[in-house]
């Protein structure tokens, strides 16, 4: 298949931000664009907001003011829904409601011809449920573009069970031509970034609600060491807790109240608040001229320890599990001068079957480990070690500015200070969090993974699509998929394993394909 040429107009129906934005990206491409509203006022703003935001562009030297122009003049308002009636693809981009797309589908079925494309823009809507009751509902897709527009990558091209093939290549192909990533997926509630991102919003919930810290902190800790553009919380006050709150309950309904996707009464509380983020000058932080900045807790500075060795085992090998991540910090610790020792750890000294007992390091009498699901004091306990702190996952540990350690409530004061000198002397800003199973980087990206490769196994999308979705459409520093093949599958299926054995509930369930990769030794990304 090919994209739709260029001698086909595109017609852009609703004129908001998501549809100017469509308008936009199609006119610059090269298409004739018609732009309809049921407010005439509105194609007007839309059509000046256009102009502006490219003017911008030549002023900025991103385009030239050639194709500024050319640009402009090719955006067209329509007066009536009629005046869309040669084009090649239609684009609805209307309010969220299955009624009112439906409605507006079959009149333009008696409009444009039979080899129009009609397309959607919802974000939750089922795209089966929209095309039902059309005559030809093969050519309806889902073309879910993220806000803004113009500056958004990532194209979501939704197959409903009606959909031909040869629609939605011809959909991912002309959004390809736009200078978007799109990705296939299937018509499943949140499709894909909408149902695999909701884990990012879930466990913070889950930490804050368990106190594991502050929402500052808990942000920080994700952006500063999980490499995340914004904490979670930070992000919900910017989409506004509301349109966050409505969509976790969406998905959750929709999947027939699965746990994996259960809201929080946290949340609900916010909204009863009205505290529902920038829109209203209060969600977890305050917005305004004077409003004080929130500060991340850290740790108060500790002298370096004198003694640090760094486990390998019998054979030499770096640590088995989650061996690239433990490399990685001790690379950071020898590069800031830390004078770390190897020690080779005895198999006499692991229960059978425990093959992750060996701590990553100790220092001064405090074992080391890598968060592995349990809290560090069950895993004090499993090792008969009261001096266990752990350590949670950053994407890269030679750049991340923070870590985050959590202690045994059995650990001494004196073994838990030596670790927080120990980092603090390799350069980190140290975050001591509460003692939760999983900590916060480790967790999150660990459900994370799980959802995407759910999606996966269930045919919503292919792993690629997945990553580039949520790397594209809500800026992930890296794929989660990816970052499981970083870490390992086999450690990543452990900390959930380990979560779902903490908490005793089906939201930590381990997806199938994760246990077959960690069975067959497979990755994601060869």
């Amino acid at each position: 298949m090919a994209a739709l040429h260029t001698e086909r107009a595109v017609a852009v129906i609703g004129s908001g931000a998501m549809g100017a934005g469509i308008a936009q990206v199609a006119a610059v491409a090269g298409y004739t664009v018609h732009l309809f509203d049921t407010r005439p006022p509105a194609v007007a703003k839309a059509i000046s907001d256009i102009a502006a935001a490219l003017n911008k562009l030549v002023a900025r030297e991103r385009m030239s003011a050639i194709d500024c122009a050319a640009a402009i003049a090719r955006v067209h308002a329509a007066v009536t829904l009629d005046a869309v009636a040669g084009a090649g693809l239609v684009v609805e981009a209307i309010v969220e409601n299955l009624d009112a797309k439906r409605a507006l589908f079959a009149q333009l079925e008696a409009i444009v011809g039979d080899d129009c494309i009609l397309a959607t823009n919802t974000s939750s809507i089922s795209v089966t449920a929209i095309a039902a009751g059309l005559r030809l509902p093969e050519r309806l897709v889902g073309m879910h573009f993220f806000n803004p527009v113009p500056l958004m990558a990532l194209c979501e091209v939704v197959s409903g069970l009606a959909t031909d093939a040869g629609v939605a290549q011809t959909v991912y192909d002309t959004a390809a031509a736009w200078g978007k990533n799109p990705v296939h997926a299937r018509s499943t509630p949140g499709f894909i970034v909408n149902r695999v991102a909701r884990p990012f919003y879930a466990e913070g919930w889950r930490l804050l609600n368990e106190q594991a810290a502050d929402a500052a902190t808990i942000d920080a800790v994700l952006r500063e060491a999980g490499g995340f553009r914004m904490g979670p919380f930070e992000l919900m006050d910017l989409i506004g807790h509301d349109v966050n709150f409505s969509v976790t309950q969406s998905v959750f309904n929709a999947y027939f109240g699965d746990p994996r996707f259960t809201p929080s009464v946290l949340q609900q509380e916010m909204v009863n608040a009205g505290f529902l983020g920038r829109k209203t000058g209060r969600g977890f932080y305050r917005y305004g001229d004077d409003a004080a900045a929130p500060q991340a807790q850290s740790e108060a500075a500790q002298p370096k320890p004198e003694y640090v060795s760094y486990t390998i085992e019998q054979g030499g090998a770096a640590h088995a599990v989650g061996g690239a991540v433990v490399d990685a910090l001790a690379a950071r610790l020898r590069a800031a001068g830390v004078d770390i020792t190897h020690r080779k750890t005895p198999e006499t000294i692991r229960p059978a079957g425990a093959h992750d007992d060996a701590p990553a390091f100790h220092c001064n009498g405090a074992a080391i480990y890598l968060t592995d699901g349990r809290s560090a004091t069950q895993r004090a306990s499993d090792n008969h070690h009261p001096d266990t702190v752990l350590f949670d996952l950053a994407l890269d540990y030679g750049s991340a500015k923070r870590i985050a350690i959590a202690c045994a409530d059995q650990c001494s004061p004196a073994a838990y200070h030596a670790v927080v000198g120990l980092l603090q002397a390799a350069g980190f800003t140290v975050t001591r969090l509460d003692d939760v199973p999983g900590m916060a980087v480790m967790r999150t990206v660990a459900m994370l993974a799980n959802e995407a490769a759910d999606a996966v196994n269930q045919g919503v999308c292919s792993a690629a699509a997945a990553d580039i979705a949520m790397q594209k459409g809500v800026n992930y520093p890296r794929g989660p998929l990816a970052w499981a093949d970083a870490i390992g599958i086999e450690h990543i299926v452990r900390v959930l394993a380990n979560l779902a054995t903490s908490y005793g509930e089906d939201r930590y369930r381990v997806s199938p394909l994760l246990r077959r990769k960690q069975v067959s030794g497979g990755r994601f990304h060869e």
